[in-house]
């Protein structure tokens, strides 16, 4: 499933009372994805660690109640009254097969003891898979029976959104919109390789150097050595900040790129900036005299980050005249 799939079918779970697991390789944004749920739907995230706990931990501690004895559960679990929220077990199959099977009672009858969660509370887990080269345990079929099972699959076309939105680098987006191949592309001996976590932290190393200059082993070591290369060759023979400046200045008069490559500079640079009246100004201009695969690309970039871009007479003109881009 691809990530806007994924979280469909999350927004759907949590109308249930069942669990999810989100299995996937390092790095593709399982527990990312979790999070920004949560947070867009206002839902508190209790982010659990699978591998650092203890068989006992969830059951909490014993402690003399007058003449009895009582177990206080730990204080990580959400009290009764808690706001709703998401109990996120990540890298649970990490943890050992005796972490894992005291689980088994929190799962599936959202109790542990004389412990209860609290209704509007749902409970989501993450892990890798066996063939990913991570350490990970077999899951006991006891627990595995007790989840619906989500397969993360990377998707650019979903990156990309996230990646305006974050406002990353825009020459990594552009450079990623060309070599969709390379968002995730695990390395069979390498330690850095490409995947959507470390082109993300590759975005924040060229926003931290000048222009760039001076990163490239810091490249490397991130999302591998031929990853870094074509990226760093990508950068060179592109539009320079003079020649995007120039277009922003006059975007009705200034010639525009024709390399498909430079085209992408452009848009995904205007696009990072999308949250800015002068640049969605400026964006509007260019519908017209762009290529209408990239009109519509920056269309769409720009309403995702100011729905109200519909107001602009120039998307207005557009949308008129290519109505089938947003059939």
């Amino acid at each position: 499933m691809t990530p806007s799939e994924i979280r469909r079918n999350l927004e759907a779970l949590w109308k249930t009372r069942w669990p999810a697991f989100i299995w996937g390789p390092p790095g593709v944004g399982k527990s990312a994805i979790v999070a920004q749920l949560a947070a867009e739907q206002g839902l508190s995230l209790v982010d659990i660690r699978a591998p650092l706990l203890d068989p006992t931990d969830l059951r909490g501690i014993p402690a003399v109640v007058g003449d009895r004895a009582e177990w206080f559960a730990p204080s990580f679990l959400p009290r009764e009254g808690a706001a709703p929220g998401i109990l996120f077990f990540d890298e649970l199959n990490a943890a050992p097969p005796i972490v894992q099977a005291s689980l088994y009672q929190l799962v599936l009858d959202r109790r542990i003891g004389e412990y209860r969660l609290p209704d509007g509370w749902r409970i989501v887990a993450a892990g890798n898979r066996e063939n990913d080269r991570s350490v990970v345990y077999r899951m006991p079929d006891a627990l595995s029976n007790r989840f619906v099972h989500l397969d993360f699959t990377p998707s650019f076309d979903d990156w990309r959104v996230w990646a305006i939105g974050r406002r990353l680098n825009p020459m990594v987006v552009a450079f990623l919109s060309l070599r969709r191949e390379l968002l995730h592309k695990p390395g069979a001996a390498e330690r850095a390789f490409p995947t959507p976590r470390s082109w993300e932290i590759a975005a924040d190393i060229l926003d931290a150097f000048d222009a760039g200059v001076g990163a490239d082993d810091a490249l490397a070591g991130t999302v591998g050595t031929g990853a870094a290369i074509e990226l760093q060759k990508f950068i060179h023979s592109e539009l320079s900040v003079a020649e995007i400046e120039a277009v922003l200045a006059e975007p009705e008069r200034a010639p525009l790129p024709t390399k498909v490559s430079s085209l992408y500079v452009l848009v995904s640079n205007i696009a990072r900036r999308g949250r800015e009246e002068a640049m969605r100004a400026i964006a509007g201009k260019l519908l017209a005299r762009l290529p209408l695969e990239f009109a519509a690309v920056l269309a769409k970039d720009i309403l995702r980050e100011h729905p109200l871009f519909v107001r602009n007479e120039h998307f207005k003109a557009f949308v008129t005249t290519h109505k089938e881009v947003f059939a």
